[in-house]
């Protein structure tokens, strides 16, 4: 008997309806956003953007209404995520607080916590970032030496945390470091912590990509001092804590459509000059995309029956990645060109040398494949 639980799932008649509502509201902010630019999708930032989609009530649509959110359903919101990814929005800078950090404060946060951050993320005006991966740690998560002691006014943090993307314009970090250490037990005495990253003692520094990117960033922390309350969770629990977190991170459609920008790109380059055989390989990867999307879909009905999708999310993850990092080989196969980015490069040479440059990375973002496919064996009972 299978473990995964893939269902066939329909978005009902509410979400469709919303979904054309939010292509009149892309079809307007976004008139004229060139296609190089809508390569990036969630990791474009733009502030004012954000504000105006909290202003329609799509950050934490499905919260409480008294920390600002909707009480609309996971249905609704998974509708607007496709939307707003498929149509290449600047997402990034209200992202992470919607996917994932106000989730999690929700589930594992305090009520004063939930009150004091939750209406800013839902207001659009306020932004987090991811403090996971290490220097020397990679996805091997649980062996982060940054360390968390507590003292008679708080918490001192020192250690580094690197990747994180958008550091430099967030307001905070929900960070995970180590408050014990248990001989021979990595996975105990890590907690996380809500981190003002405007505090004395923690320094931002981009850092730049191959595609010439920052949003990349490693920040630093020195005898930095956050306050007792800054405790998410409890002391202890962070690896359980974090488990749920990257549950949020890897079950969204944006597993596989940072690259559905260049899928659009090649189709309107091809049709010019149609042939038989592009038929054929851009019908394969329309297939691919569409069996990621039933995946997706499923994931989103469990989350609406309050089911924790972690296996099926790990999946989607890994064959999401496959996908995106096969598309821009595929395309160039297609297209007799070179990805170039230079003044003269038309929009197909742009998304493509974008995304040539940033695939790499998409199979090292939200763990890498190897942690993801033994998460995935010890799921189906392999090991």
């Amino acid at each position: 008997m299978s473990r995964f639980r893939f269902d066939l799932f329909t978005l009902p008649p509410a979400a469709e309806e919303l979904r054309a509502e939010v292509r009149e509201f892309l079809a307007t902010e976004l008139a004229g956003y060139p296609p190089a630019k809508r390569a990036h999708t969630w990791t474009g930032w733009d502030p004012e953007f954000s504000r105006k989609v909290a202003a329609r009530g799509w950050i934490g649509m499905t919260w409480p209404q008294r920390y600002g959110g909707h009480e609309r359903s996971a249905l609704e919101r998974y509708v607007v995520l496709e939307e707003m990814l498929a149509a290449g929005a600047p997402v990034a800078a209200h992202w992470v607080g919607d996917r994932q950090s106000g989730p999690l404060l929700l589930k594992f946060g305090t009520e004063a916590q939930r009150e004091k951050i939750l209406p800013g993320v839902c207001a659009g005006g306020s932004y987090f970032c991811i403090g996971m991966s290490e220097p020397d740690s990679g996805s091997d998560l649980a062996s982060i030496r940054s360390r968390a002691r507590q003292v008679a006014d708080g918490w001192v943090l020192d250690g580094t945390k690197v990747w994180t993307t958008g550091a430099f314009g967030c307001d905070y970090m929900i960070a995970l470091f180590r408050t014990t250490v248990v001989p021979a037990q990595k996975h105990a005495g890590l907690t996380q912590f809500l981190v003002p990253l405007h505090s004395p003692g923690i320094s931002v520094r981009p850092i730049r990509d191959l595609a010439g990117n920052e949003h990349f960033c490693e920040v630093n922390f020195e005898d930095a001092l956050v306050p007792a309350d800054a405790l998410v969770g409890a002391e202890g629990n962070g690896w359980n804590q974090v488990m749920a977190e990257l549950a949020y991170e890897r079950s969204g459609p944006e597993r596989y459509l940072s690259c559905y920008p260049l899928l659009v790109e090649l189709i309107r380059t091809t049709a010019t000059e149609p042939d038989r055989s592009h038929f054929a390989a851009i019908g394969r990867q329309v297939a691919h995309l569409a069996t990621l999307r039933t995946m997706a879909t499923s994931m989103a009905g469990l989350l609406q029956a309050g089911q924790d999708p972690a296996l099926e999310a790990s999946v989607l993850k890994d064959l999401g990645a496959v996908f995106e990092q096969d598309l821009p080989g595929a395309a160039q196969a297609l297209v007799d060109t070179e990805p170039r980015a230079d003044a003269d490069a038309d929009d197909f040479q742009r998304v493509l040398a974008h995304l040539t440059q940033n695939a790499p990375s998409f199979s090292l973002r939200g763990g890498t494949r190897e942690i993801l496919r033994g998460i995935i064996a010890r799921g189906l009972g392999l090991r």
